[in-house]
């Protein structure tokens, strides 16, 4: 995956402008917040131009790939679908804008929440870069989701890599938020560990509690299967540009942005026999398949017996869906 080449642009005029060593150091930093989940500076996670900047060459083009990946398969699964307001609550810079709009052309107004005023400040200069009217007049709002804030309901509604940087206390209530300010869809996201995917999981909970409909990945309402020793998450490829390469030390020009999500909406969306949620395994005569179904878990071999099926299970992949 690609990110789009004027928020490419934005990045790399942001990145010319420091000291790559110093980034790097502050990306290490960061990345070593991000596996632990303890912000490194104070208390927080970014506080100041260096650690915003840092954040661009660490974090925003996997983000991108991870909230674009997820909005793909939320339009996959809901036909019709064409959200004209969106609030992106916890916006960083604005990368789940970028990417939204690259998926849904009917997008009007978007709002964003952010806490730091570096981050809006980041978000409002790649912002420029744009040539599409509705990031220029996008609204930015400088507030802490921690504490009381309300807005009008938007139609889709996104918090991506927000819950692991609240306080546990917090999150309850920061959900219920999140869905009262839902017209339609809300999408949050986690990183794709095991305590990413115990909060996804926790966060559903709740929103079914709330009678909110399951639109992805689960094929389902009912409690999820996955047992305390696994986890559901998926996966997107993003290409690495050059300054990425070296502000990450990495010598790949890609890399792979794990992730675990939920899309809950106020309508039911289409339903699926199936998910993929692993990998298929391909062997000689053979394909095995890990599904999430809505009788539960299964594991399922395909042989060439059955030459249809597994011509098409030739074709399926990690989240693939299953009608």
């Amino acid at each position: 995956m690609e990110i789009p080449l004027q928020l490419y642009a934005a990045i790399e005029n942001e990145l010319t402008s420091q000291s790559t060593n110093r980034l790097a150091a502050l990306a290490a930093e960061l990345s070593k917040s991000y596996r632990t989940g303890k912000p490194f500076n104070q208390g927080k996670y970014l506080r100041s131009q260096e650690d915003v900047t840092a954040y661009a060459a660490f974090r925003l083009p996997a983000t991108f790939a991870a909230v674009h990946s997820v909005i793909s398969q939320v339009k996959e699964r809901s036909s019709d679908w064409n959200p004209k307001t969106v609030l992106d609550v916890g916006a960083g810079p604005g990368t789940a804008m970028w990417a939204a709009l690259t998926l849904c052309s009917d997008i009007e107004h978007i709002t964003l929440l952010e806490r730091e005023k570096y981050m809006i400040d980041l978000g409002k200069r790649l912002s420029a870069y744009s040539t599409l009217t509705t990031v220029h007049n996008a609204e930015w709002m400088k507030v802490d989701i921690t504490g009381t804030w309300e807005v009008c309901p938007h139609d889709l509604v996104i918090a991506s890599y927000v819950l692991n940087e609240l306080p546990q206390e917090c999150r309850v209530s920061f959900i219920q938020r999140l869905w009262d300010s839902t017209g339609d869809k809300l999408i949050i996201i986690e990183p794709g560990t095991p305590s990413g995917f115990l909060r996804i999981k926790q966060a559903r909970e709740q929103l079914i509690a709330a009678s909110a409909k399951t639109i992805a990945p689960c094929p389902h309402d009912k409690p999820c299967p996955m047992t305390e020793n696994d986890w559901c998450h998926f996966s997107q490829r993003v290409s690495r540009s050059r300054l990425h390469r070296m502000v990450k030390a990495g010598e790949l020009s890609y890399e792979d942005e794990k992730f675990s999500f939920l899309c809950m909406s106020r309508r039911s969306g289409t339903t699926i026999k199936g998910l993929v949620i692993r990998h298929p395994q391909i062997r000689k005569g053979h394909i095995h398949l890990e599904l999430c179904t809505s009788e539960g878990l299964k594991n399922t071999l395909v042989t060439r017996k059955d030459k249809e099926l597994f011509r098409k299970a030739r074709e399926l992949r990690w989240g693939s869906v299953l009608n």
